[in-house]
């Protein structure tokens, strides 16, 4: 095997000794056991409503449409999800420090092949990993990257190089075919009972499956409760892995912080000040922001501070200057905010 290429170095970038090893691996413990016993709830309660559907014949369909699909999934392209935003490519001649940072953090993390980083012209603060461990990519947004210190867009990089590297992508989409063909089997299933009840009207007396009622009235709502713990679970185990490539936990923590901040002030444009009203945890994608940064300063010991005052990432001279790359202007296709609805990538 010949010499593996030379990857450039970024100054400053701290090691995993400055991190407690052993919280982190207690956490991904934790993380992972959550992430199966997620993954089979969602499962036994596809098999669940399949029953409640068609009886056995209805658990086998499940089993060969679910099988179809996942290889559907499969087929998606990071290169079509990609053009759904309008992304662009970034450059190390418009971008020189974000292809730099991608580039050692994927050998950090063990990838085969270095994931492209796009740009999509937003307004919205926001990032996302696409594809699998040989084909990925990460897009961040041109409000993102023009309003993070480049400390923090490693962290954020850093975030989305963990989903790619723990093939989350794939696992949530898989999440999310099993949770939408629930809700599909339950809405054809409550039209068929309903039919079948008209048709006794005036004849002989129906008797309704109350039980099966039950399920398939419940089902879809705790599908989308499962996926979105399982989306939760999935965000913690890609903080760690963050704060493990970039030995540097407060770099995510302080872009989490600023990302908060301008989601809050985007309520506030809408809403009068102050009437935002939180989502229960339950109902969130994402942990709590101050969830997330709680666990990251949990990994760092308690005797050993950072040894750089300013950005690691960048230098003394250029602390206060956000990251900067070229304007593009606004899009009037498909806008980020949808992005949740494709379950082939995965957002901060």
């Amino acid at each position: 095997m010949g010499k593996a290429p030379h990857q450039p170095h970024i100054e400053g970038m701290t090691h995993f000794g400055k991190l407690d090893l052993m919280a982190q691996r207690r956490n991904r413990r934790t993380n992972m056991v959550h992430t199966w016993l997620l993954g089979a709830a969602g499962l036994v309660l596809l098999a669940v409503t399949a029953w409640a559907f068609a009886g056995l014949a209805g658990v086998v369909f499940a089993l060969v449409f679910g099988t179809f699909s996942i290889a559907a999934v499969r087929r998606v392209t990071p290169q079509m999800v990609l053009g759904m935003y309008n992304a662009k490519p970034i450059s190390p001649e418009t971008f020189p420090a974000g292809p730099r940072i991608v580039a050692e953090l994927s050998r950090r993390a063990g990838l085969p092949s270095v994931p492209r980083l796009h740009v999509i012209p937003s307004q919205m603060m926001n990032a996302f990993a696409v594809g699998r461990r040989e084909d990925s990519a990460i897009a961040i947004t041109d409000a993102l990257a023009r309003n993070l210190s480049t400390r923090e867009l490693a962290g954020v990089l850093a975030h989305e190089m963990t989903h790619i590297a723990n093939e989350d992508v794939k696992v949530m989409a898989f999440a999310d075919m099993v949770s939408r063909f629930t809700s599909v089997m339950s809405t054809v299933g409550l039209f068929s009972l309903f039919l079948n009840i008209g048709g006794a009207v005036g004849g002989a007396g129906y008797h309704v499956p109350w039980l099966g009622v039950i399920v398939l009235l419940a089902a879809p709502t705790i599908g989308g409760l499962l996926q979105m713990a399982l989306s939760r679970t999935r965000e913690f185990d890609a903080d760690l892995g963050a704060a493990a490539l970039t030995g540097d936990p407060d770099g995510l923590a302080a872009a989490l912080a600023k990302l908060e901040q301008a989601q809050a002030r985007r309520w506030e444009s809408i809403l009068l000040p102050g009437a935002r009203i939180p989502d229960p945890s339950v109902l969130r994608s994402h942990p709590r922001t101050d969830e997330r940064v709680a666990r990251l300063m949990a990994l760092k010991r308690a005797r050993t501070a950072f040894e750089a005052p300013f950005a690691p990432y960048e230098a003394p001279q250029r602390r206060r200057r956000a990251s900067t790359v070229p304007h593009i202007r606004p899009h009037s296709g498909r806008h980020l905010g949808g992005m949740g609805n494709f379950s082939a990538l995965f957002a901060i």
